[in-house]
Order: structure tokens, then C-alpha cells, then sequence
């Protein structure tokens, strides 16, 4: 029997906010354990939680984002379970008032797609609700420690419908999701500082059918890739045991990446496990549709938009548009230069493939936030690309002194003497030195190898030091050779 998967993402994102969600102590990770505590979040007795404003504000922008229907009323629940992470002994979180209903992530994969629009599709979501963080535990072999800097800190829980169907649907889901929270500055989404982690629901079914299998839950997926690995694992466990004629268990699982296997934690607690209540010292939020509006005009363009706009508007090819929503500030940086003027196809040609490449390869801590590379300055100097002051090989030499020492593109040229040599008497000169010194290219290029008149090309390219105007130099060798 053939079977599919069908997986459900619950996705933890904490919100980047000033301070916790019921209380005045900042969150920064990697203080001295047990230093961003007060009262609140020890749950001493007579302290009493407050709500954060900004981060329900964050929340609804989530909510915008993403499609969902925000709710004109939520509430706080009282989530109640025994463990040393939780000084209370319960977790503030909401159950049946989430703050965000419905909505959809839109992903993209390669290769077979179940959408019939092709790579791109949505996936739909269940709901977003607003609680507090957790602390740390570490454990050692007979001791575990406990770190309460992190519990109270604001928390969304993303939670999807069961409507992901492999291993890469679900890397590509977290990845979408990352970079449009990232973009909108509602989180940084470090998975490796616990910004954001992911639990996966995962369960089989015989292809065709419409009844959900026995659902496995998979935790301490660490990282993004660490996800698809261990969801591409657990559906390979599960297939393998309904083939060898056993059964499977609702339970939990725990993904082992040193081993690139899953463990069995526990069996699968339910909600009414949780004993849910609501919270006698939290009113209810209501959210005004003006003050939705309000956070709307904030909100940048979702990723995927701007990557359309950017093949639509400016006739990018996929591959650029794609690496430039990749990131927003690059996505700025390409747009602000584009406003000056230039080829938006040259800018992005130099931005994606020069400039980034340039980027990480230099310092450490060199980005575009400190880059002595403006905007107008790469449009400057792509107009002298353009107007043939200058080839794309010269542009680069510029381009590496501009990122070195700033300074302007035109004047570093004329500085420099980088004008583009396009003196027709001059370069037939050299181009008949390239044809007598590249004879076997030459006789190659007329039995009908094309690609070898690029070495006559090349010696005159180097013998004017990337200053002869290539279309010059081209026209003149193909004159030349079939004469």
C-alpha cells in the first residue's frame, strides 16, 4: 500500500519587544542566568501580571500579515502543568479566544507541487495565540539547572492545519514564515537563541484516503534544516512499521540530530490534561478595527509580493528577484538605487552577484547598515556602464574601491584613468595582434566553434587592461576573421 503524509506545524516565535509580556524586565539573551527576573515572573505571592501593550500589537500585525481574522475580543487562560520551568506552575496563554483565527503562509518548493498554480502555494493556518515563554532547563547527568531569564517573555504560538505533505513543504514553510516576521521586524527568528522553534505533528495515511492517521508529535527540532530531517525521518519510521504490519501510537517524540533518529519522550497529553481556566487577573483585549489600521500602515510589502513586483515592474529574472527579497535590507538598498536611476536589470545584476559577494567575503561585521557603498552611488555608477564610459569588468575594479574607501564612482574613474578605450584605429591595431597570435582559436571559430573566438577576444581585453569597449572589440574581430 502506498501512503502520503500529512503534517501540522505548531511554530514558537518570541516577539521582539522591550520588555516581558506581563511585567518591566527586558529579555536579551545571554545574561547571567536568573538576572532578568522580578516577582511577576517568579510568581511571588501578591504580584500581579500587566499586559504589554507592543506585544499584542506585534500579534495583530502577525495577524495582518499572514491573512487571519483578528479577533474583536481575546482573552487569557491559565494553562496549568507541574515542571521547573514554569515558577507558576502555569502558563498564561489563550485557548478558546485565540487572538488570531485562519490565515495562510504562502510557500514555495521545487520540484512536484500539490498546487496546480504551480511552486507556490498556501498553507493554511489554524490560529495565532499570545502567552509567555518558558524558562531554560539544562541537564547533566544527575542534576538539571533551571534559567528563568527567558520565561515570561513574549510568545506567539503559529499553529497550521494539517495542510503540509513532505519533509520539504515544512523547510519551506519555516522559511517563508521567518523572513516575512524578520522583514516586519517582529522577531529575529534565531532559531539557535530559541527566537523560534517548531514542533511538528506528523501522521501517515493510504493515498486517497481523507481520515488522518495516528498522530506522532516530533520535538527538539533545532533548526530549520533540523526540521525537514527530522520530518523526513518520522515519515520514513512510520511508513516502515504500517509495512511491517505493526501499529502506531499516539505519542511524543524526540528528534536525536547527532544519532538522525527519533526516540519515543511520552505519550501525547490532551488539552483537557492542561486543566485550561481563565485567568482571574487579566481582562480580556479588545482590538478596534482603527487601531488594526493603524498597525497595518506600518507593515512592509510580504516577500513574495515584492518578489512578483520586482519580475512585473522591472523585468527581473527569477533568480535575481528571488536573492533580493531574500533579505529586506538588500531589497531596500536595490530599490532606493533603482529611484536614482540606472537599468534596475544592470542594479540588481551587480547588487545580487558583486555587491553581496563582495560583502561576505570582506570584514566581519561589514553590511549594507555600514557599507561606504550608497544607493545613488552604485546607480552612478551603472549609468557609466551605460553609457559606455566604463565596462562591467572596469565597474567592478570601481566597485572594490568604492566598498574599500567610498568616494564616487566618476571620480575614482577619471582619477584612475578608467575611461573605456573605444578608439576604433587603436583597437584594430590590437585586435590583428589577437588573430595572429591565436591562429588555432581562429581556425576553430570558422569550422563553426563560436565559443572560440572568446580567446582573441581575451588578449585584447588584457592587453588594454579590461579598458577596450567590448562590443568595439567584438565587431572588430568578426570583421577581421571574415575577411
Amino acid at each position: 500500500m502506498k501512503y502520503e503524509a500529512v503534517i501540522g506545524l505548531e511554530v514558537h516565535v518570541q516577539l521582539k519587544t522591550a520588555s516581558k509580556m506581563f511585567t518591566s524586565v527586558p529579555y536579551r539573551f545571554g545574561e547571567e542566568p536568573n538576572s532578568l527576573i522580578d516577582p511577576v515572573v517568579m510568581a511571588l505571592p501578591g504580584s500581579l501580571p500587566v499586559i504589554n501593550r507592543e506585544a499584542v500589537a506585534k500579534s495583530v500585525q502577525v495577524g495582518i500579515l499572514l491573512g487571519c481574522d483578528i479577533a474583536k475580543t481575546c482573552k487569557w487562560d491559565r494553562k496549568n502543568y507541574f515542571y521547573p520551568d514554569s515558577p507558576k506552575n502555569y502558563q498564561i496563554s489563550q485557548y478558546d479566544q485565540p487572538l488570531c483565527l485562519n490565515g495562510s503562509v504562502e510557500i514555495e518548493v521545487a520540484g512536484p507541487s500539490r498546487s496546480e498554480e504551480g511552486p507556490h502555494r498556501n498553507v493554511q493556518l489554524t490560529r495565532i495565540h499570545l502567552e509567555e515563554d518558558v524558562g531554560k532547563l539544562t541537564h547533566f547527568d544527575r542534576d538539571s539547572l533551571v534559567d528563568y531569564n527567558r520565561a515570561g517573555t513574549p510568545l506567539i504560538e503559529i499553529v497550521t492545519e494539517p495542510d503540509i505533505y513532505s519533509a520539504d513543504e515544512a523547510f519551506a514553510f519555516l522559511t517563508a514564515l521567518r523572513r516575512i516576521l524578520v522583514y516586519a521586524g517582529i522577531s529575529d527568528c534565531d532559531m539557535e537563541k530559541g527566537q523560534l522553534r517548531c514542533d511538528a505533528n506528523i501522521s501517515i495515511r493510504p493515498v486517497g484516503s481523507e481520515t488522518l492517521g495516528t498522530k506522532v508529535e516530533l520535538k527538539n527540532l533545532n533548526s530549520i534544516s533540523g526540521v525537514r530531517n527530522g520530518v523526513a525521518y518520522e515519515i520514513a519510521r512510520q511508513k516502515q512499521v504500517l509495512s511491517e504490519g505493526g501499529s502506531l501510537v499516539q505519542e511524543t517524540r524526540r528528534w536525536d540530530a547527532d544519532r538522525n533518529m527519533t526516540t519515543s519522550m511520552r505519550t501525547k497529553e490532551e488539552a483537557h490534561d492542561y486543566r485550561y481556566f481563565p485567568d482571574p487577573d487579566l481582562m480580556p483585549v479588545s482590538v478596534s478595527e482603527e487601531w488594526k489600521a493603524e498597525l497595518a500602515k506600518d507593515l512592509p510589502e510580504v516577500p513574495f509580493d515584492r518578489q512578483r513586483r520586482y519580475q512585473e515592474d522591472f523585468g527581473l529574472p527569477y533568480s535575481s528577484a528571488s536573492v533580493l527579497i531574500s533579505d529586506r535590507m538588500l531589497a531596500d538598498f536595490f530599490e532606493s538605487a533603482v529611484t536614482t536611476g540606472g537599468s534596475p536589470a544592470l542594479l540588481a545584476n551587480f547588487v545580487v552577484n558583486d555587491l553581496s559577494r563582495e560583502l561576505s567575503a570582506g570584514e566581519e561585521g561589514v553590511d549594507l547598515s555600514n557599507c561606504k557603498v550608497e544607493p545613488a552611488g552604485l546607480s552612478e555608477l551603472v549609468k557609466l556602464v551605460e553609457e559606455n564610459v566604463i565596462s562591467n569588468q572596469i565597474a567592478r575594479e570601481v566597485l572594490n574601491e568604492m566598498l574599500a574607501n567610498g568616494g564616487s564612482p566618476r571620480q575614482i574613474v577619471k582619477d584612475k584613468g578608467l575611461e573605456q578605450s573605444s578608439d576604433e584605429g587603436e583597437l584594430e591595431t590590437l585586435c590583428r595582434e589577437a588573430i595572429a597570435a591565436n591562429e588555432k582559436a581562429v581556425n576553430q571559430y570558422k569550422e563553426g566553434n563560436a565559443k572560440a573566438i572568446n580567446a582573441v577576444k581575451g588578449y585584447v581585453m588584457k592587453a588594454t587592461k579590461g579598458k577596450a569597449n567590448p562590443k568595439v572589440v567584438n565587431d572588430l574581430i568578426e570583421k577581421l576573421v571574415n575577411e
